[in-house]
């Protein structure tokens, strides 16, 4: 017998909104992702590598950039040229050189001011100053100066481009393949993890779908904000934010759909069954995602800005990552239905759940559930000395920089260019300290300049009065300007003057770096402000130690007190801290031996602990964040220590896959050539995967299991019976 036609009325509305809800949330990400799908080509267009963009304002460095233009005419960066040969130039070759120099003046972005090729003291090698327009891109115009002048040049003279533009040139060609092989690589290894996980081919595709749409949609919220200047964006950032969003936005549909699927088995209507997966999941998708949101928005507390830019873009990407794993996902998944897990589909059987207790009684997850509830103390106890253990290798991590000529691993034209240099130059060449100072302090700096012996030598040049330099002698200043045109004389001029020291060494050494800081402690009390690329290092490697000792403390009280929101208890938060701490310096420990001992590499930047505690901090809470959360459901009924044991049975599964794909999407940052990536890689890599199968299924259940329910404390839960 059919229901009255008045009584079925009121299901049709809710049928039809079972429809169109989801339609709509579909339809507005499609529409969001296809806008920003085809920025990531066009990142570089409102993205800069250049390095004192991102200085403290406060810095000498940044101050002297600023006045820069005020003594050279213009903000232009520097490209030199070195030409060398096994034997001394002729005349002839050296002519045919400063002709190809001056050529390239008919390059696209090449300033006017292009200096003479200078013969060494060898005569085997010239070197020549090519300006490059600051609004150029140095990732096309540099290799067609290259290309230019090795045409150009004799038989047997070989073509150097090194100094800022050249270091410059070969970050962006670095960071080239963010846009193609870092995505690339990075959604193909989740692919086959999801497609192993799920055995499905279908449903693999529907949470990369929600991945890939969350960030596109975070990419055009980022590129119009950085298009207006209220970001900063760099290849360091864009490749960070490419990986955080694939590797976060996975983790939280591998959740949501662990929830489906059980839900599935009690409920027959797939309505019921999203509901469900969502009213299960929103809070630690919620808590999780606020923790790491939480935990970059620490870095605004960074002088760096490459640091404070960072915390905003990547929190941004984090936020649609929780939103697509909230919104869209649910609604494909009201789509596909049971479908969505072909062929492996879930069997309705609420009968065999109930028998079950809601828990798999076999397999991994549960033997290691039973081995813990018999041996907890034994194993956190072990398990704690393994990691303290680890972390003994942190003695051996050197974060204090390193040269720029570093940055870029693999081959380096300029790299090579500055070697070259070094043996036929003053290894500073090109790259001078730039002193700004007032006139009446200038005889001071430059006395100053000229007794270091890291200087070889020192121009002056007045503000406002680009056509020339004067030379400084200790006999003092002897103007002389360039062919025709008159040079600044320091005895009739006003206002600040900057003085160019040349330095004896290569401008990215410890040797340069100490004569920079020797040169500010003897000029103190002058009002003279030191500047140049190797003050730029300098400046940037104390405000990244500076970053550091501040906003490490900073975001562990954030995280502390979010975690105890969540869980409404003091002593598990504490708990979850210092096991992740630990955790932490451990896989800080044993990257430390693998960069020196293995890799070999130079050193690390100082940002490289800080970035490495922020994500492995913030993202190793989420694991936990994940079990403990599902064990405190399960106390609830069944106490606390049965709880652990059924939390981790039931979360075992989901969360290691999801600790491989976080994992596996961060270690895809290595096929960048950068050093900075490619040891984040590592440490963010080694230190997910640690967190996953040694501190979330060994040591967090096991101490909590034999704290018992005092781990809730001051909770109701911890005055439970059970």
């Amino acid at each position: 017998m059919t229901a009255p036609q008045h009584l079925a009325r009121p299901h049709r509305p809710r049928r039809l909104l079972r429809i169109l809800l989801p339609a709509l949330i579909i339809l507005g990400w499609l529409v969001a992702a296809s806008l920003g799908g085809p920025l990531f080509g066009k990142v570089d267009e409102v993205s800069s590598n250049d390095r004192t963009a991102y200085l403290p304002s406060s810095s000498d460095s940044a101050r002297v950039q600023e006045l820069q233009t005020r003594f050279a005419g213009s903000d232009e960066i520097p490209a030199i040229i070195v030409a060398a040969s096994d034997k001394t130039l002729t005349d002839a070759q050296r002519t045919a050189l400063s002709d190809a120099v001056a050529a390239t003046t008919d390059i696209e972005g090449v300033g006017e001011d292009v200096s003479p090729a200078l013969p060494s003291d060898d005569g085997k090698a010239v070197q020549a100053f090519v300006p490059i327009r600051s609004g150029a891109d140095l990732g096309d115009v540099v290799p067609e100066i290259r290309t230019s002048l090795e045409k150009a040049a004799p038989d047997g003279v070989h073509i150097y481009i090194t100094g800022p533009a050249g270091f410059s040139a070969d970050l962006v060609a670095g960071f080239a393949g963010i846009d193609g092989i870092l995505l690339g690589v990075a959604l193909a290894a989740v692919f086959v993890i999801l497609v192993l996980v799920y055995r499905s081919l279908l449903l693999p595709v529907v949470v990369l779908m929600t991945s890939l749409f969350a960030l596109c949609t975070a990419l055009l919220l980022v590129w119009w904000l950085a298009k207006w200047g209220v970001l900063l964006l760099s290849g360091q950032t864009q490749g960070i934010l490419f990986i955080l969003v694939i590797g976060a936005a996975t983790d939280y549909a591998l959740l949501f759909v662990s929830r489906f699927r059980e839900a599935l088995r009690v409920e027959n209507d797939r309505a019921k069954a999203v509901l469900a997966a969502w009213k299960g999941s929103f809070e630690p998708i919620l808590a999780s995602g606020g923790t790491v949101i939480a935990g970059l928005l620490c870095l605004l507390l960074s002088d760096l800005k490459s640091n404070s830019a960072l915390g905003p873009v990547a929190a941004i990407g984090i936020a649609f990552a929780m939103l697509s794993a909230l919104t869209l996902l649910p609604a494909l998944l009201m789509a596909f239905g049971r479908a969505a897990f072909w062929p492996r589909r879930p069997v309705y059987a609420p009968e065999i759940v109930a028998a079950e207790g809601g828990m798999p009684s076999s397999g991994v997850w549960a033997r290691l559930a039973e081995l813990i509830r018999r041996r907890s103390r034994v194993i956190w106890i072990a398990t704690t000395l393994v990691l303290a253990l680890g972390t003994a290798g942190v003695l051996q991590l050197d974060a204090s920089g390193v040269p720029q000529s570093d940055l870029v691993l693999g081959s380096s034209q300029a790299r090579d260019g500055q070697k070259v240099l070094g043996e036929h130059f003053p290894g500073g060449s090109g790259s001078p300290v730039q002193v700004v100072v007032a006139k009446d302090s200038l005889q001071r700096a430059a006395d100053a300049l000229l007794a270091d012996k890291g200087i070889d030598g020192v121009t002056v040049t007045a503000k406002d009065s680009p056509s020339g330099s004067a030379p400084v002698t200790k006999d003092g200043v002897q103007p002389v300007g360039r062919p025709g045109t008159p040079a600044p004389d320091p005895t009739v001029v006003e206002g600040d003057v900057m003085l160019q020291g040349t330095l004896t060494a290569a401008a990215d050494s410890t040797t340069a770096e100490d004569t920079v800081r020797r040169l500010r402690t003897s000029l103190e009390g002058t009002g003279a402000v030191v500047g140049g690329v190797t003050a730029t290092a300098i400046d940037t490697n104390d405000a990244s130690l500076h970053d550091r000792a501040l906003i490490i403390p900073v975001i562990l009280v954030v995280i502390m007190l979010i975690l105890m929101m969540l869980l409404r208890a003091i002593v598990a938060p504490v708990l979850l801290i210092v096991t992740t701490v630990l955790s932490f310096g451990t896989a800080m420990g044993v990257s430390a031996l693998v960069f020196n001992g293995i890799l070999r590499f130079p050193g690390a930047d100082p940002a490289v602990p800080l970035y490495g505690f922020v994500f492995l901090v913030a993202l190793g809470i989420d694991y936990n964040i994940f079990l403990m959360t599902r064990v405190r459901e399960e106390s609830r009924i069944h106490g606390t220590r049965e709880g652990v044991r059924r939390g981790l049975a039931i979360t075992g599964g989901v969360i290691t896959s999801a600790g491989l794909v976080l994992a596996t999407t961060f270690a895809a940052l290595a096929v960048i050539p950068i050093l900075f990536l490619a040891q984040l890689a590592f440490i963010v890599a080694f230190g997910v995967l640690l967190d996953t199968f040694v501190v979330r299924s060994l040591l967090v259940p096991a101490l909590v299991h034999d704290v018992g329910r005092a781990v809730w404390w001051p909770s109701k839960l911890s005055r439970a019976e059970r």
